[in-house]
């Protein structure tokens, strides 16, 4: 089944929502506000995904972090630490599928392919 990961209040988030919910596709929805994350997850996509494609340096959140938090988010091998504590930072939304990850942010043609 497909697993969107996010928060409910990102404008993304929720039209990435309203078009799955077009497609009249089944979906799981992971709320990282209220459900969190781990760090064993996060890994997993990093390794799958490249950071500067999972690390959302656009928003407020990202803003604010230290300079030494940027740096963390810059290596695999530190990210997950500041992801799990700073879970805005990660773009949404990310779908999922068998822990496969399929995208990261919305994308109507790249949704129109996997939906």
């Amino acid at each position: 089944m497909l697993k969107v990961y996010g928060i409910p209040n990102c404008d993304t988030v929720k039209k990435s929502l309203d078009y799955i919910k077009s497609k009249d596709v089944a979906y799981e929805f992971h709320n990282y506000k209220k459900d969190g994350i781990t760090v064993e997850k996060l890994n997993s996509w990093i390794k799958q995904v490249p950071l500067d494609k999972l690390v959302n340096k656009k928003g407020t959140t990202y803003k604010a972090l230290t300079d030494d938090q940027k740096a963390d988010l810059e290596n695999p091998k530190t990210a997950a630490k500041v992801l799990v504590e700073k879970s805005s930072v990660i773009k949404r939304p990310l779908l999922e599928i068998d822990e496969k990850v399929l995208t990261v942010g919305f994308d109507k043609e790249l949704f129109d392919k996997i939906l």
